[in-house]
């Protein structure tokens, strides 16, 4: 497996960049300097005589670091989700009788996360009728216990 480098000259630099904004913007001291900001800012109103200006500097400071925060946090989203994802495949793939039709689930359509939705309400209710709440099925598992049952109370 091929992992990119952290060097300085990595093309990389933009997320490392980013990725330690996204981690600074999450910790008290940075909580702190944005409260600051604001105190500040209110403390110099009836100095500024509470202008149209005054008024304008914090707006658009605010409008500007949300914007870019939209990003950055959209950024860290998607990579947390991402490896999320990879660790979940990890567990799927490596676990005996899982069902590896959930790899890369995030990438189906609606329609098919829909069916599979369908699909384990379907094993939750057939788990349910089970009445034990330890035993745990496969779809397909579950679908040939629940369909030996009928057939035993037919016969």
């Amino acid at each position: 497996m091929n992992i990119p480098s952290d060097s300085a000259s990595s093309p990389h630099l933009f997320a490392r960049l980013a990725g330690q904004i996204t981690q600074f913007t999450g910790t008290t001291a940075a909580f702190c300097i944005a409260a600051s900001v604001v105190i500040i800012w209110a403390i110099l109103g009836p100095v500024f005589h509470y202008s149209a200006t005054w008024q304008l500097v914090i707006n658009t400071g605010t409008t500007i670091v949300t914007f870019l925060m939209v990003f950055l946090i959209q950024r860290a989203q998607n990579k947390d989700s991402l490896v999320l994802h990879l660790k979940l495949n990890e567990l799927l793939a490596a676990t005996k009788g899982a069902s590896n039709r959930l790899i890369n689930a995030q990438d189906f359509t609606e329609e098919e996360i829909q069916m599979l939705h369908q699909y384990f309400c379907l094993l939750a209710e057939k788990a349910k009728a089970d009445r034990d709440i330890g035993r745990t099925h496969t779809v397909e598992e579950a679908e040939e216990n629940h369909a030996n049952k009928l057939h035993a109370r037919r016969v």
